[in-house]
């Protein structure tokens, strides 16, 4: 039996976390990025993203990216054999580890971004300021979404592990939470993106390791 999910660090030792100005970009009720923060995208479009023409931190940036939606992939595809007939211990098998590796590496990854990236992006592109303060209060919704996936993760292992008769109860709870996370988290990488990569490949200098 795998053991329980570790207890996750939400804690965030950087700059002061922003709110969207506007309810609408809000995270859980936003469609896409807004009009005024698109302005880097029409001067580096997502055409033009290959490999060539970005540097290694960009590439690196949807590398990860990258990861976190299959991680969010696989998870869902554990979840639909469930829905579909299959059995409590192989859902617990396949998803909890990935959830666990999905809820740190995610964590991790906005760490580094609120703590290190944003501050800079801020500091060589005032213009979108704004943006990046959107991107900041969408790491502190995307954090509640897995706490509560750490928790639904949690119940479920346990109520699995004791034998309980409402495991699948539980099962079903985690599987909801997911579907609330990675949705947001999907809309909030796309966006991120978006400002991002342009503005990295713009001002590749500043982002040389």
């Amino acid at each position: 039996m795998t053991p329980p999910i570790p207890t996750v660090c939400w804690a965030v030792a950087s700059s002061p976390r922003r709110r969207p100005s506007i309810l609408s970009d809000a995270l859980d009720v936003r469609q896409a990025l807004p009009e005024a923060h698109r302005w880097l995208l029409e001067t580096y479009p997502r055409l033009r993203w290959h490999d060539a023409e970005l540097g290694e931190v960009a590439r690196f940036w949807l590398q990860m990216h990258g990861g976190f939606r299959q991680k969010q992939a696989a998870m869902a595809g554990q979840v639909a054999a469930w829905h579909a007939g299959g059995d409590l211990v192989s859902l617990h098998r396949g998803l909890i580890p990935t959830l666990q590796a999905y809820l740190q590496h995610l964590d991790g990854h906005h760490r580094v971004e609120t703590g290190h990236y944003f501050p800079v992006m801020r500091r060589v592109e005032p213009r979108i300021t704004a943006g990046i303060d959107l991107l900041d209060a969408d790491h502190d919704a995307i954090h509640g979404q897995l706490e509560a996936l750490f928790k639904a993760g949690l119940g479920f292992h346990q109520a699995l592990a004791s034998g309980a008769p409402d495991a699948a109860d539980h099962a079903a709870h985690l599987a909801d939470a997911l579907e609330r996370a990675s949705r947001q988290t999907d809309r909030h990488l796309e966006d991120e993106e978006d400002i991002v990569i342009p503005l990295i490949t713009r001002h590749a200098d500043a982002f040389a390791h």
